[in-house]
């Protein structure tokens, strides 16, 4: 792969998707399928991030565990939607991952999971179904506040030496505080993991201090269990967990739990 570009992996995923008929398969599964054919990619840590002015970035040879689902998320939507021109797909990540579809410098692109799925609910893209799924007496509201940008904002690029941008970052932050937020815990999720769908986005939550979610990823259903789809960490590429999710969370103290969002038919 690293030896294509990007436009050229984009239409090998929607020949992909024509050879397999997916189109007139459920989103999730769609998703699923996409995911799957990431599966060696190796991973790229902030691959995002830039200190030259707000612009699409477009990666498909190297992801990391955010540009990941939103490809899963854009390429579905595009081969559910018949729209499969490498200019349909920039035109669908946009959309996806700025506020409002709208490029308008860096403090525009969603940076916090709960934000941005939240954004997502109001674009249509997907509905936040945690709550819902897993029952209100089951759930626990995300700690507050969640500033771990703007409290370590020498990690940021955009935030470093830029008063402007962290203004605007504080007052999301501050709206995002406005809200609740629930997630599951990980010591239930094996009780309920038969509620989230093949092909959900799961987001795991943490217990650093100021942050929603620390780590992103796609539902997968292997026999029936629960498993998870992610690009993991540096110097690993895309993979479903060999064992099941509630497993795979036990093993790190500083996860605490999962959101679960539902992506949308179109």
């Amino acid at each position: 792969m690293q030896d294509l570009t990007d436009e050229q992996i984009c239409k090998m995923k929607f020949d992909f998707a024509v050879a397999q008929s997916l189109a007139g398969k459920p989103i999730g599964d769609v998703m699923v399928e996409i995911g799957k054919s990431f599966i060696g990619t190796d991973y790229l840590a902030h691959s995002l991030e830039d200190e030259a002015e707000e612009k699409l970035v477009v990666n498909l040879r190297a992801l990391d565990c955010v540009t990941f689902y939103e490809n899963c998320v854009t390429l579905a939507r595009c081969i559910k939607m018949k729209k499969t021109t490498f200019e349909d797909y920039m035109a669908q990540l946009q959309f996806l991952r700025y506020r409002e579809g709208k490029i308008d410098g860096y403090t525009s692109r969603l940076h916090y999971t709960s934000d941005y799925w939240f954004n997502g609910e109001k674009k249509g893209i997907m509905k936040v179904v945690t709550k819902d799924i897993f029952g209100e007496k089951n759930v626990v509201e995300i700690p507050k506040p969640i500033n771990f940008m703007t409290k370590h904002r020498e990690s940021y690029k955009n935030l470093a030496t830029d008063d402007d941008n962290l203004k605007i970052i504080k007052q999301q932050e501050d709206v995002i505080n406005a809200r609740k937020d629930y997630f599951l815990p990980k010591g239930n999720v094996h009780m309920y993991a038969d509620k989230v769908n093949h092909g959900d986005l799961i987001g795991i939550t943490t217990n650093i201090t100021g942050m929603d979610i620390a780590h992103t990823g796609v539902a997968v259903k292997i026999d029936g269990k629960l498993h998870f789809m992610h690009a993991p960490i540096t110097g690993s590429k895309v993979q479903i967990t060999e064992k099941p999710l509630h497993d795979y969370l036990a093993k790190n103290s500083k996860q605490t739990g999962i959101i679960v969002a539902r992506v949308n038919e179109v």
